[in-house]
């Protein structure tokens, strides 16, 4: 086991993926000499040469098109979107040729490209730099979408979407980079890429998170302890598919469910997963599930993020709601601007 930071952690995945298949390779704005702007490439193009860790033009569309002709190709592009809200350029190529190339063909071209996409906030950025856009990509068929929230996740899921022949979004929390973790470079991977994890086991609440909400939704669960209420943890780690068999089990079990993530409500994660779990397991819900998540909002100027993104105070408000407690944040659980 090795103590290292997340951004350390993606490097070193990044780096074990290139050793093990040189048809890898890493391309995007400032990923060579610079490293990239949070330094998750440092040292990858030193050690393996410009043809391999390319950089590339300001040109998002322009880096997607490429990267979808080298997959066609037979390569394994790694694509970095700098920013998250960056990424809307290169909409387009992932939406119509990326996520249909697979199905347009019949099942003849396979396109295994990975997509890196630094996202949420949490870091004082301005405006475009802490867009939250998974929900568009979760929707268009024929891409998954993969949140980490952990250094060794992050080790091992970024190796599992280059190692696929599916297209894959791999959204990375930049909040969490600095956060280290415990990492075993030789473990097998634990689980498949598309399945959640029990986070904490409980009985009272089930409280569903991803990416840079989970930190925040364990703390949640043991501040709730301190007050008798027993809260199970899901790390959803999977977007699309959505491991729905492991939540459906855990709201069997307690009857209650809050899911919370900092993208805006309406037509989000949280809304696929309440209505699908209100359809599997309508006959075991003691109450409608609550979604506790970033308003329905332009992203707010820095100095307004705190109030913006779901903090434990207000997790711990759509626990009390779901438990028909009287809440002490009465109108802030849903996400609508208007509350």
């Amino acid at each position: 086991m090795t103590s290292m930071t997340f951004g350390r952690a993606i490097n070193a995945g990044l780096r074990r993926a290139m050793e093990q298949d040189p048809r890898v390779l890493i391309m995007g704005e400032d990923v060579g000499k610079l490293g990239g702007v949070f330094r998750i490439t440092d040292g990858l193009q030193k050690d393996f040469g410009p043809l391999r860790v390319v950089d590339t033009p300001l040109a998002e569309s322009g880096i997607m098109g490429t990267a979808v002709g080298l997959a066609f190709r037979g390569y394994r592009p790694v694509v970095e979107i700098q920013f998250d809200g960056f990424i809307y350029p290169a909409f387009d190529q992932i939406v119509s040729q990326v996520a249909k190339m697979h199905y347009r063909s019949r099942g003849t071209v396979k396109l295994p490209l990975t997509i890196r996409v630094p996202f949420g906030g949490g870091i004082g950025s301005p405006e475009h730099h802490s867009e939250s856009p998974e929900a568009y990509f979760t929707h268009t068929s024929g891409l998954r979408v993969i949140s980490v929230s952990n250094p060794q996740d992050a080790y091992t899921m970024i190796q599992q979407a280059i190692a696929s022949d599916d297209p894959v979004l791999y959204f990375e929390p930049k909040r969490r980079y600095h956060v280290k973790g415990e990492v075993d470079e030789a473990a097998a991977p634990q689980l498949p890429m598309g399945s959640a994890r029990v986070v904490s086991e409980g009985s009272d609440v089930t409280l569903v998170a991803y990416g840079p909400l989970v930190p925040t939704a364990r703390d949640a669960a043991v501040a709730a302890s301190d007050e008798g209420v027993s809260v199970e943890v899901i790390d959803l780690r999977s977007l699309a598919p959505i491991d729905f068999a492991t939540v459906e089990a855990s709201v069997r079990k307690t009857g209650r469910l809050v899911i919370t993530h900092e993208a805006a409500q309406s037509g989000g994660v949280g809304a696929e997963i309440a209505a699908s779990i209100t359809e599997r397991c309508f006959e075991y819900l003691e109450h409608a599930p609550v979604r506790v998540t970033g308003f329905d909002i332009p992203y707010p100027p820095a100095r307004l993020e705190s109030h913006h993104l779901p903090d434990l105070d207000r997790i711990l408000d759509g626990v009390d709601c779901v438990l028909d407690r009287p809440s002490s944040l009465a109108g802030v659980v849903s996400g609508s601007a208007a509350s």
